[in-house]
């Protein structure tokens, strides 16, 4: 239902520059993006926005299938795209998806370390330690590998893109349980020591902190952390539009296609003197 409905929303912009993405060559004229976490939701906007921008994609998922269904769309338009399978906070898994796409269409020029999952929206003392560690590591270990193995292949050509899907969430101490906000303070804190360190070698490193947006992200953090964690899709903030109306002074929510054109200009070279960023897209939440 999700890629339908992303089909649905970016046909219209994608017809006008159909005809250039069937020519390959332009296809892959920007280099190679990969995205994690790229099989549903917010990672599979942000792929499919840029291929739309002209990067050949690595779609990366835990779930293969819905991975390889992201990278159909992409084919489909006359993109490039691969799938491939991986759990993220493993190394070893995460570093040969990467090294693979790379090998079949690099040079890596962006690297989206999207991949996240809910805690339950647990605090400290009712979080099992099991859940802790599994969402600090899929959350923010992840991160520090994705980036880890996109360095390797950035460093030596100067120049490259890291972005990394903070929420808002990392910025305040609400928007999650103990793990998840833990968590994703730690991208902003990761994203901004990256830029400092790898900025005069020619990588950009920042991040993006969504606030309000409708994904299946409940049912499938459900699924991924097992069936003993508690229902978790009536918990939590910005479950129900009145929850929405309090937090967000716009009054809405945002859509998945907000953060991928967010992304996709972090990506650009309109975004080439932002550096350790944590760009929000949260329709004024913050700001309260």
């Amino acid at each position: 239902m999700e890629i339908r409905q992303l089909r649905e929303n970016q046909a219209s912009a994608l017809q006008d520059k159909a005809g250039a993405r069937r020519n390959d060559q332009q296809s892959q004229s920007l280099g190679l993006a990969i995205v994690t976490g790229a099989g549903s939701g917010i990672g599979a906007a942000i792929a499919l926005q840029l291929a739309q921008d002209g990067y050949a994609l690595g779609i990366i998922d835990l779930r293969e299938a819905a991975a390889k269904e992201v990278a159909a769309v992409i084919q489909g338009r006359g993109g490039l795209a691969s799938a491939s399978a991986a759990d993220v906070s493993n190394s070893i898994e995460l570093g040969q998806a990467i090294d693979a796409c790379v090998r079949s269409m690099g040079p890596l020029e962006v690297m989206v370390n999207n991949a996240g999952v809910l805690d339950g929206y647990f605090d400290v003392h009712d979080m099992d330690e099991t859940i802790w560690r599994r969402v600090i590591d899929v959350n923010l270990t992840s991160v520090f590998i994705g980036s880890k193995k996109a360095l390797e292949h950035m460093l030596p050509q100067s120049r490259g893109a890291i972005i990394n899907m903070a929420s808002v969430a990392g910025l305040n101490g609400t928007g999650g349980g103990a793990a998840y906000i833990a968590a994703k303070h730690g991208v902003v804190g990761i994203t901004r020591q990256m830029a400092v360190r790898y900025g005069a070698m020619g990588i950009r490193v920042n991040s993006v902190c969504p606030g309000a947006i409708p994904t299946a992200l409940r049912e499938h953090s459900q699924a991924i952390l097992g069936p003993d964690v508690p229902d978790m899709s009536h918990r939590g903030v910005a479950v129900n539009d009145d929850q929405v109306r309090a937090l967000v002074p716009m009054g809405k929510r945002g859509d998945v296609s907000d953060i991928a054109q967010a992304v996709s200009f972090l990506a650009s070279p309109a975004a080439s003197y932002i550096q350790g960023h944590a760009l929000v897209v949260d329709g004024g939440w913050r700001a309260k």
